[in-house]
């Protein structure tokens, strides 16, 4: 289930060692994206992805969609 977080606690998290992954397609990403967030597209997400990122941090996985 999704879950909004302000931005003040994103930054707590991030300065935690969070992993924020950005997952609008690549083009999107490369236009505007938050800093040190990697991009894993929304349609390339499956178990070999997931398999890449470390298991023992919190990852946080975003969308910012304008339309």
């Amino acid at each position: 289930m999704p879950t909004t977080i302000a931005l003040d606690e994103l930054q707590k998290l991030i300065q935690q060692a969070a992993i924020l992954v950005d997952v609008l397609p690549a083009d999107e990403y490369t236009r505007e994206h938050l800093p040190g967030a990697i991009n894993i597209p929304l349609k390339d997400i499956g178990l070999s992805t997931a398999a890449t990122l470390p298991r023992d941090r919190l990852i946080i996985v975003y969308c910012h969609d304008y339309e």
